[in-house]
C-alpha cells in the first residue's frame, strides 16, 4: 500500500527526469558526445528559475529563461571542445566545475532557495501530484513534438549526420564544429528546463541538486531504449522510450527506498542500474551469439532446403 501511495510522486518526478534524459539523449546518442556538463546545467536551470520566481517573475517565463541559461552552458562546452580542441568529456567537466561557482553566485552565496507553493504561483509541485503529472506530461509531449519537427529540418538532419559520421559530413560541406555547439546548446537547454521544473516540484533549488544527474539520464536512456527499440525503432518512439525509462527508474528507486535501503547507497544503485543495462547486451552477444561454424551450418541447411 505504501508503494501505491508513493507511485504518483514517482511518476511525476520520473517525467521530469525523463525530460532531462531527452537532453542527455541528444548529446550521447545523436551527437555521440559524452557530455558531463549535465550535472551543472540541470542545477543552473533550477537556480535561475528559483531566483526569478522569488523576484516576482512568472513561473512560465522563468522556465524559458532557465532553458536559455542551460543552452548557454552547452555553448560554453561546445566552444571549449571545438574552439580550443579540448576533448568533449573534459570540456564538459571543466564547464561543470565552472558552473558550481556560477550557480552559487546565482543563489546569492546561499546553498538553497525555497519555493513555497503558498507564497508563489508554481507550474507544478509535489503537493499535487496529479497536476504535476499533467503539466509534466504536456511539457514533455511539447518538447518531443518540437524536437521531431526540428530534427527533420535541414539543420536537424545535418546535426544527425554530424553524430553519425563527422568525416563524411565534413566532406559534404557541413560545418561539423558549429553543429556540435548547436547540439550541445539544445541538449543542455532541455536539461536546464528539467532542472527548472524539478526546483518547482521539490519546492527548492539546491546547489547540490545536479550531482549524479548524468547517471540518472543514462539509466533512463538504456532502460527506455532496451524496450522501445524492440517496438518501432524511430526517433519519436526512442524519445518516448527515454521518458518512460525515467519513470521506470524512479518507480524502482522509490520501491527500493520503501524496502529500507539506506539513502547512502542510492547513488551506487543508480550506477549499478546503468552498469547492468550497459553490460547485458555485451554479455548476451558474447555468450548467446551463434558461432561462425554454427552460422555457416545454418546457412547451408537453408540452401539445401
Amino acid at each position: 500500500m505504501a508503494f501505491l501511495y508513493a507511485l504518483p510522486g514517482a511518476i511525476a518526478e520520473g517525467l521530469i527526469w525523463g525530460l532531462m534524459a531527452i537532453g542527455v539523449y541528444i548529446s550521447y546518442k545523436i551527437l555521440d558526445i559524452a557530455d558531463l556538463t549535465v550535472d551543472g546545467s540541470i542545477c543552473t536551470g533550477g537556480c535561475v528559475c528559483a531566483v526569478l520566481i522569488t523576484n516576482g517573475v512568472p513561473a512560465g517565463l522563468s522556465v524559458l529563461i532557465a532553458f536559455a541559461a542551460g543552452a548557454l552552458t552547452g555553448i560554453i562546452t561546445g566552444l571549449l571542445h571545438t574552439g580550443l580542441g579540448i576533448p568533449s568529456i573534459l570540456a564538459g567537466i571543466l564547464t561543470q566545475l565552472m558552473l558550481y561557482s556560477v550557480n552559487l553566485s546565482i543563489l546569492g552565496g546561499k546553498s538553497l532557495i525555497a519555493l513555497n507553493v503558498r507564497s508563489f504561483k508554481l507550474m507544478l509541485h509535489m503537493g499535487n501530484n496529479p497536476l504535476a503529472i499533467l503539466v509534466g506530461g504536456l511539457i514533455v509531449a511539447l518538447v518531443i513534438v518540437v524536437l521531431w519537427l526540428f530534427f527533420y529540418t535541414e539543420v536537424g538532419l545535418t546535426l544527425k549526420s554530424t553524430g553519425d559520421n563527422p568525416d563524411m559530413s565534413r566532406a559534404q560541406g557541413i560545418n561539423v564544429q558549429f553543429n556540435k555547439v548547436v547540439g550541445l546548446a539544445i541538449s543542455n537547454g532541455i536539461v536546464a528546463l528539467a532542472g527548472a521544473l524539478l526546483a518547482q516540484y521539490k519546492g527548492s533549488a539546491n546547489i547540490n541538486d545536479g550531482r549524479g544527474a548524468i547517471v540518472i539520464g543514462l539509466a533512463a536512456i538504456f532502460i527506455g531504449l532496451s524496450v522501445s527499440l524492440k517496438i518501432k525503432p524511430n526517433f519519436v518512439v526512442s524519445l518516448i522510450g527515454v521518458v518512460c525509462g525515467g519513470i521506470v527508474y524512479y518507480v524502482i528507486y522509490n520501491f527500493v527506498i520503501l524496502l529500507g535501503l539506506k539513502t547512502d547507497f542510492l547513488k551506487m544503485l543508480s550506477a549499478l542500474i546503468v552498469a547492468v543495462f550497459l553490460g547485458v547486451p555485451y554479455l548476451k552477444g558474447k555468450f548467446f551469439a551463434k558461432k561462425p561454424a554454427e552460422e555457416a551450418l545454418a546457412a547451408g541447411g537453408e540452401m539445401d532446403a
